[in-house]
């Protein structure tokens, strides 16, 4: 894999993060986005192929005074470049995955992305 293939796609993700609300971006705290060519086995666990996933303590659920490590958010590179060849289809779902795990670090579980439209990212 080229190392240019690997920067475009990085790119693609702080394409993704640059277009999030304000909002969003600026209550985004002790959070690492790592992009990574596929998902390990224990990642995985028996879920099938992931595009994103989130790992940590989401907003929601942290109290006021514990320390909490960094939590992470891995967008995997191969399965999304598997869906589509197109570079702009590509960023879509990038971008709707990278919305999706963010969605989760700020509490918002599977069923409401489901109601909201954005469930299909992991």
């Amino acid at each position: 894999m080229s190392d240019l293939r690997r920067a475009r796609f990085a790119r693609l993700v702080r394409n993704a993060l640059d277009e999030l609300p304000a909002e969003f971006r600026e209550r985004m705290r002790n959070i690492a986005i790592v992009v990574e060519d596929d998902a390990t086995e224990e990642q995985t666990r028996g879920r099938g192929e992931l595009l994103g996933l989130y790992e940590g303590v989401p907003l929601t659920a942290r109290g006021s005074i514990e320390p909490y490590i960094p939590d992470r958010i891995f967008i995997f590179r191969r399965p999304i470049e598997r869906m589509s060849a197109s570079p702009r289809r590509q960023a879509d779902i990038v971008r709707d995955t990278v919305v999706h795990e963010i969605a989760h670090h700020f509490g918002i579980s599977d069923d409401r992305l489901e109601e909201l439209g954005l469930g299909d990212a992991e």
